[in-house]
C-alpha cells in the first residue's frame, strides 16, 4: 500500500484561517496544524518519524482500522509531546535502540492503536509530565519490552494487550508510576510486569498476567504495587516475586498453575493479601525469607500444590500473619524454620494435609490460635531445641498425630483438643518439653498422652476419652501432671508405668506434683507389648510355637562362625520364651527390647541373621509374619522438605509384622549434615517404633565405629536400641566351610590338596576396605566354578569327576597390593 494524502481540519475560528486542506505527508499537515486541528489520514504506508508538538487529533480513516501504517525505517514512529489525541493507526518500529510510540509530555488520548514493532519498546512513557490514557491498544514487540514506564513517568492503561513481548511485559522504573485496568500481558519472554526501584509503583485492576517465560509479576529495589481482583497464571518462574524493600498489596486475587513459588519474598520485602487464593503451585505457595520480610494474609486460601514442597515457607527470619485462611490440599501446610522467623495464624483452616499442618524447627516460633487442623499426618510438630510458641484454642481431627514435640523444643498449648488421631493425641520425645493446658484428647486409637523417657512436660487440667491404649503413658523419669483426667473406657491395656500417683479420675501412669495416690484404679495390669497375646483362636502355648522356632535356631545354628552372635540371639529368643511362660502363669513378664544394632564388617551375615531373626520372632508369636523388609539411605531420604517422613512412613509399613533391616543406618546422620533430611527419616523413624512397638522389629547395621556414633544422634536412638551385637571378621578356616558350602549346595568337590590352597590363599588375601568376608568366599568360589568351566570345556567327553572336581588350579590368583609410599 502507497503513502496516501492527509486531510488537515482545522480547529480555529479566524477568518485568516483556511478551514482545511490536504496534504502529501503526515510531516507537511502536523507542520501547519495547530491545537484543536484534525488530521485525518487516508489508508496507507507512511515512512516517517512523527512529533506532534500540539494537541492535535490524528486518526485514520472511519471504518477501515489498521489501514494507515506509520512505519518509519528506524528512530521514534511516534512520538507525543501535548496532549494530542490518536487513534486507529497501525504502528510499526525497526530500531532497537528506540521505542515505537514515545511520549514524552502531556496527557495524550491514544485509542485502538496497534504497535506491531522490532524496537527497544512497544510503548515509552518518559518524564514526570507524560501522563497518557491508552485505551483498547495492543502492543507485540519481540525484540523488547512491551511497556515501558520510566523517569517519573505515569498514565492510565485502559483494556490494553501486551502480546509476545521479547523482554519484559510492562516494565516500570525510575519512579514511573502507571495505573493499569483490565489489561492482559501474555507470552512474554522476561517477566509480565517488573517494577524496580525507589519510588516506582504500579496499580493493577482486573488484569491478567499468563504464558510468561520468568515471573509473573517481580518488584524489587524499593519499588511498590497494588493489584486488584488480578490473575497470574502458567509462567515458567515464580508466579510473584519481591526482593529488597519491596511492597505489594494482592486485593481478590487469583494465582495459579505456577510451577514455582507461587509467591517469593526476601530482604525486607512485604506482602499484604485479602480475599486472594493461591492453587496449583510446583514449589511453595508462599516462600517468605530473611529478616524484615513479612506476610500479612487475610480471607486467603491455599491450596493443591503439585509438588513435594509446603504450601507456606518462612526461614532466616522472616514472619507470615494468616488471618481466617484456609490451606488444604498440600504436602505440609506451614513450614517454620531457623531462630527469629515466625508464624501467626488466628482462626484459620488447615486440611487434607498429606505430612505435617505445621511445623516448626531451628529455633522458630508459631503461634496458633483458634484454629481447626484436620486429615493430617501430624497436627503440629515442633522438632527441636529454642523452637516453640503457643497453640491455644486449636481443634486437631482425623489425624495420625495430633501434636509432636521433640529434641527440646518447648511450646505451650492451651485448651486444644485433638479427635481421632490415628496414634497418639500429643507425643514428646527425644527430650522435648512443652506444657499442655486444659487440652483434651478423645477417641485416640493409640494414647492420648505419650511422654517418652527425660521429657520435662508439664500437664494441667487435661482429659482423655476413649484412648484405645490409653490415656497417659508417661516415663518413670516422666512429665508433672496436675488435675488430669480421663474416663479410658476405650482402653485395652492400662498404661505401663505407673510410679507416682494418679490424681482423682485419672488411670495409673499419671505424675502429680504432688505424687499423691489416686483411688481411682485402672484396669488389671496386662502384659507388656514386648510379649504380645497370641492373636484370637490361636493356641498360644510353648509347646505349639517350640517346633517351628527350634527349626529356625537350627537354622541359624548352621551358619558358618558367628558364635557370639548365635549365643545373643539365642539370649534374646529365650528372654522372650520364658516371659510368655511367666505370663501364662499369671506373672509379670521382664519386658525384652526386640530392637538390634548390628555392627560389623560387610558380608559378615547381618542381612542372613536378621532374616532368621524374624521367622524366629514369627514362630514365637511375637511377629505376624516375620518377613524383611531391607533398606538405605536412598529408600528413606527424600530431596524435598517432608518427603523423607512420607518414605520412612512407607518402609516402616511395608515391614509391619516383620522386621525393617537399615542397613549402612550412619549414613542417615553424616558428620556434617547440616540441614540434611536424613535427620527426620531418624525422628521419624524414632516415633514410629514406639507408636508401633508390637508391629515392627527394627535392625539398624553398619561399621562398629560408625554406628557408635549413629547412636547418639538422637537421644530416643539409644533408648530403642538397647543391645547390640558385633559380627566379628572371617577367619581363613571359616572362609573355607563358606566354600565348601557353597561347594556342596552346587554339586562340586573339593579335589586333593583344594581345601589346603584355599586355606593358604584366604590367609594371604588382604582385609583392606574392600575386603568382603563372607561376600569374598561366594565370589571365590564363583571364580573357581569359571575357571573350572573354562578348562573342562576343552576336553571332549568329560568324566563325572571331571566336570565336579576343583583343584588348586582354578584359584583366582590374588590381588596385587599397591606398592608402599
Amino acid at each position: 500500500m502507497v503513502q496516501g494524502t492527509v486531510q488537515v481540519t482545522h480547529g480555529g475560528t479566524s477568518r485568516w484561517r483556511r478551514r482545511s486542506g490536504e496534504y502529501p505527508t503526515l510531516t507537511a499537515a502536523l507542520a501547519v496544524a495547530g491545537d484543536g486541528d484534525v488530521l485525518t489520514i487516508a489508508p496507507g504506508t507512511y515512512r516517517e518519524n512523527l512529533v506532534l508538538d500540539h494537541a492535535v487529533t490524528l486518526r485514520g480513516p472511519e471504518g477501515a482500522a489498521g489501514s494507515v501504517r506509520i512505519a518509519p525505517l528506524d528512530g521514534v514512529a511516534l512520538t507525543l509531546r501535548a496532549s494530542a489525541v490518536v487513534q486507529d493507526l497501525y504502528l510499526e518500529g525497526q530500531d532497537r535502540a528506540a521505542p515505537a510510540l514515545l511520549v514524552e509530555d502531556g496527557c495524550p488520548e491514544l485509542t485502538d492503536l496497534r504497535v506491531n514493532t522490532h524496537s527497544a519498546a512497544g510503548i515509552e512513557v518518559r518524564g514526570s509530565g507524560a501522563r497518557p490514557l491508552v485505551r483498547r491498544c495492543t502492543v507485540e514487540n519481540p525484540a523488547g519490552v512491551g511497556i515501558a514506564v520510566l523517569d517519573g513517568g505515569g498514565g492510565v492503561f485502559e483494556e490494553c494487550e501486551v502480546v509476545a513481548a521479547g523482554q519484559n511485559g510492562v516494565s516500570v522504573r525510575g519512579g514511573g508510576r502507571p495505573r493499569l485496568e483490565r489489561c492482559r500481558i501474555h507470552h512474554a519472554t522476561g517477566a509480565g510486569i517488573a517494577i524496580t526501584g525507589e519510588g516506582s509503583g504500579l496499580e493493577a485492576l482486573g488484569c491478567e498476567v499468563y504464558e510468561v517465560k520468568g515471573a509473573g509479576v517481580q518488584i524489587a529495589a524499593r519499588a511498590t504495587a497494588r493489584l486488584t481482583d488480578c490473575s497470574v497464571h502458567r509462567t515458567s518462574a515464580d508466579g510473584v516475586t519481591l526482593d529488597t524493600d519491596a511492597v505489594l498489596t494482592l486485593t481478590g486475587c487469583d494465582i495459579h498453575d505456577i510451577p514455582e513459588n507461587a509467591v517469593d519474598l526476601r530482604s525486607r520485602s512485604v506482602l499484604a493479601l485479602s480475599r486472594t487464593t493461591v492453587r496449583r503451585f510446583g514449589r511453595n505457595g508462599l516462600s517468605v525469607w530473611d529478616p524484615g520480610t513479612r506476610v500479612d494474609a487475610e480471607s486467603c486460601e491455599i491450596h493443591d500444590s503439585t509438588g513435594d514442597y509446603p504450601a507456606v515457607w518462612i526461614s532466616d527470619g522472616a514472619t507470615v500473619s494468616l488471618d481466617s485462611c484456609r490451606v488444604h490440599d498440600v504436602p505440609d501446610a506451614l513450614f517454620v524454620l531457623d531462630r527469629g522467623s515466625r508464624v501467626d495464624v488466628v482462626d484459620s483452616d488447615l486440611s487434607q494435609v498429606r505430612n505435617t499442618a505445621v511445623s516448626v524447627s531451628d529455633g522458630a516460633t508459631a503461634q496458633l490460635d483458634d484454629c481447626r487442623i484436620r486429615e493430617a499426618a501430624t497436627g503440629a510438630w515442633f522438632r527441636d531445641h529454642g523452637s516453640g510458641g503457643t497453640l491455644a484454642g486449636c481443634t486437631i481431627d482425623a489425624v495420625q498425630t495430633g501434636v509432636i514435640v521433640t529434641k527440646g523444643a518447648d511450646p505451650s498449648l492451651e485448651r486444644c483438643t485433638v479427635t481421632s488421631p490415628a496414634e497418639a493425641g500429643f507425643y514428646v520425645s527425644a527430650g522435648g518439653r512443652g506444657t499442655f493446658t486444659a487440652c483434651r484428647v478423645t477417641g485416640s486409637s493409640g494414647f492420648g498422652f505419650h511422654v517418652m523417657d527425660g521429657c520435662r512436660t508439664t500437664l494441667t487440667r487435661c482429659h482423655t476419652e476413649r484412648c484405645a491404649r490409653g490415656g497417659y503413658e508417661f516415663a518413670e523419669d516422666g512429665p508433672t501432671a496436675e488435675e488430669c483426667t480421663g474416663d479410658e473406657s476405650g482402653a485395652r491395656t492400662a498404661d505401663r508405668s505407673a510410679p507416682g500417683g494418679a490424681p482423682a479420675g485419672a488411670r495409673a501412669g499419671v505424675r502429680t506434683a504432688t505424687g499423691t495416690q489416686s483411688p481411682a484404679a485402672g484396669p488389671a495390669q496386662a502384659p507388656p507389648p514386648s510379649v504380645p497375646r497370641p492373636a484370637d483362636g490361636a493356641e498360644g502355648g510353648p509347646a505349639a510355637a517350640a517346633p517351628e522356632s527350634g527349626e529356625m535356631l537350627g537354622r541359624l545354628d548352621a551358619l558358618v562362625g558367628l558364635d557370639s552372635v548365635k549365643r545373643e540371639v539365642r539370649a534374646l529368643t529365650d528372654m522372650i520364651e520364658v516371659g510368655r511362660r511367666r505370663q501364662q502363669a499369671g506373672l509379670k513378664a521382664a519386658s525384652v527390647r526386640r530392637h538390634l544394632v548390628f555392627t560389623g564388617s560387610p558380608g559378615t551375615g547381618k542381612t542372613t541373621v536378621a532374616r532368621l531373626y524374624g521367622e524366629i520372632l514369627a514362630s514365637l508369636g511375637v511377629l505376624e509374619r516375620g518377613h524383611l523388609v531391607e533398606v538405605s539411605r536412598v529408600d528413606l531420604v527424600g530431596e524435598h522438605i517432608g518427603s523423607t517422613a512420607i518414605r520412612t512412613q512407607e518402609a516402616f509399613d511395608r515391614a509391619r509384622g516383620g522386621v525393617l533391616f537399615i542397613d549402612e543406618a550412619y549414613a542417615l546422620a553424616p558428620e556434617d549434615s547440616g540441614r540434611d533430611f536424613g535427620r527426620e527419616a531418624i525422628d521419624t523413624l524414632v516415633k514410629l517404633m514406639e507408636d508401633h512397638r508390637d508391629a515392627v522389629v527394627v535392625i539398624v547395621a553398619g561399621y562398629t565405629a560408625e554406628m557408635e556414633r549413629f547412636l547418639t544422634v538422637n537421644p530416643g536412638v539409644a533408648s530403642r536400641f538397647s543391645r547390640t551385637i558385633t559380627f566379628g571378621d572371617y577367619g581363613p578356616g571359616e572362609l573355607l566351610r563358606i566354600v565348601e558350602q557353597q561347594a556342596d549346595e552346587h554339586e562340586y568337590r573339593l579335589g586333593e590338596g583344594t581345601s589346603q590352597a584355599l586355606l593358604t590363599y584366604f590367609t594371604e588375601l588382604p582385609k583392606g576396605p574392600a575386603f568382603g568376608n563372607g561376600r569374598t568366599a561366594r565370589q571365590t568360589f564363583e571364580s573357581m566354578v569359571e575357571r573350572h568351566a573354562g578348562r573342562v570345556a576343552q576336553l571332549s567327553e568329560p568324566s563325572t569327576d571331571e566336570l565336579t572336581l576343583l583343584f588348586p588350579a582354578d584359584l583366582p590368583a590374588l590381588p596385587v597390593q599397591p606398592a608402599p609410599c
